[in-house]
């Protein structure tokens, strides 16, 4: 409950911190009075006759206002206290608008920019300045100067050093903080990144391996359902069935397996070697595939890699889109690079296409091929389409 009493009042004084300012000076004041301490300002006074020392407390009343209304007006509660405080050290004395001053210069410190600190500075050292002659001219007396002097130019000095030290540790709290939230970003943006990457990846996996054999199961199927009974080409149409669910299942579990486990490759990329292996995949599924494609030298992975792929897509299309059709298959290799090509031709598009494009995999087909500073094209020649990849031998870093 102590604990809850005092952490209630430190927030009420957080709340009223100007007015318990204010109060403070004023008691402050009050007890200079009391003590008779103003009258270490006489020597300075221009007044006939030594006064009251409580009237330095009223003299005082308005820069105690200016402190209670610092955070409203604080540079107009500056001039008023230091109007006040010239007023008062020639005159009556009195230390509490001198300690308004010094609370006000602070805060006026405190909130200016790192150009306005260095004005103030400059009129800090002026007003010092101008006090030391002005005592010099009211009392003839040099030693009593040059003490006013350094008295008020150690105060005010005191008071501008502090408020800029804690100015300037705000400062670089507020730029680490900064700082920190920027890194906060940059981390964000690369998790962000590397997770699209992740999906990139994840999606053109799934493409090339997954959605050929769906697509072929699914032109078997229909192949099948579309033409009479025929029993020996409805087990054949089974047999491609099984093959390609048989083939999905295995890709997608090696991926499953991966995901899993964590790091690696999703699947092992493909190589020119499994260029055979579509083709077969392609013939069982209707498709009349030539091939011609004279043995290459020895090619950096990525090209190959890329070709495969270039090759897997052509030939799905050609399933999908152009059943029964004529398709030909050709990699030639020079001093150039590596052209690809698949060209069909005399196909026939399904009664009821079970499966429709959207062109997502030329789309993720030719960012590769250009990853690799190559060119690609794809579109209708003739009565039929045409897939060609142009791939150097040296791919782009």
């Amino acid at each position: 409950m102590n604990e809850e009493r005092d952490g209630a009042v430190q927030r009420w004084v957080r709340r009223h911190r100007p007015l318990v300012d204010a109060l403070g000076i004023a008691a402050i004041s009050v007890l200079a009075a009391a003590l008779g301490l103003n009258q270490v300002w006489d020597a300075l006074s221009v007044l006939p006759e030594p006064v009251s020392p409580w009237w330095g407390v009223v003299v005082s009343i308005p820069a105690f206002v200016a402190v209670a209304l610092k955070r409203r007006m604080p540079r107009t509660g500056l001039a008023v206290a230091a109007t006040i405080s010239a007023v008062s050290l020639f005159t009556v004395g009195g230390l509490g608008a001198l300690l308004a001053l010094l609370d006000l210069l602070w805060l006026v410190t405190l909130i200016a920019t790192p150009a306005a600190r260095r004005r103030i500075l400059i009129g800090c050292g002026a007003v010092t300045a101008a006090f030391t002659g002005l005592t010099l001219a009211a009392t003839g007396d040099v030693r009593i100067a040059v003490l006013v002097g350094l008295q008020l130019g150690a105060l005010l000095g005191t008071d501008y050093w502090w408020a800029t030290a804690v100015a300037q540790a705000n400062e670089l709290a507020e730029l680490h903080r900064r700082e920190a939230a920027e890194l906060v970003r940059h981390a964000e943006h690369d998790r962000d990144a590397a997770l699209q990457h992740e999906r990139d990846a994840m999606a053109r996996e799934l493409h090339d391996l997954v959605a050929g054999h769906v697509s072929a199961m699914a032109i078997r199927a229909e192949a099948a359902l579309s033409g009479p009974s025929d029993p020996g080409g409805d087990r054949a149409a089974l047999r491609a069935v099984r093959d390609s669910s048989l083939e999905a299942h295995e890709a997608l579990r090696s991926m499953i397996t991966v995901l899993r486990a964590g790091g690696g490759e999703l699947v092992v990329p493909p190589r020119l070697d499994r260029v055979a292996d579509y083709i077969a995949e392609a013939r069982r599924a209707g498709l009349e595939v030539s091939f011609d494609g004279a043995a290459a030298k020895e090619l950096p992975a990525p090209v190959e890699q890329v070709a495969a792929r270039v090759v897997q897509e052509g030939l799905a299309n050609c399933v999908r889109h152009a059943a029964g059709g004529r398709v030909a298959v050709s990699i030639e290799a020079d001093e150039g690079g590596l052209l690809v090509r698949v060209d069909s031709r005399d196909g026939r598009p399904l009664e009821r296409p079970s499966l429709p494009g959207n062109g997502s995999g030329l789309a993720m087909l030719a960012e590769r091929v250009r990853a690799l500073g190559g060119r690609f094209d794809a579109g209708p020649v003739g009565a039929g389409w045409s897939v060609r990849a142009a791939l150097p031998l040296e791919p782009a870093a």
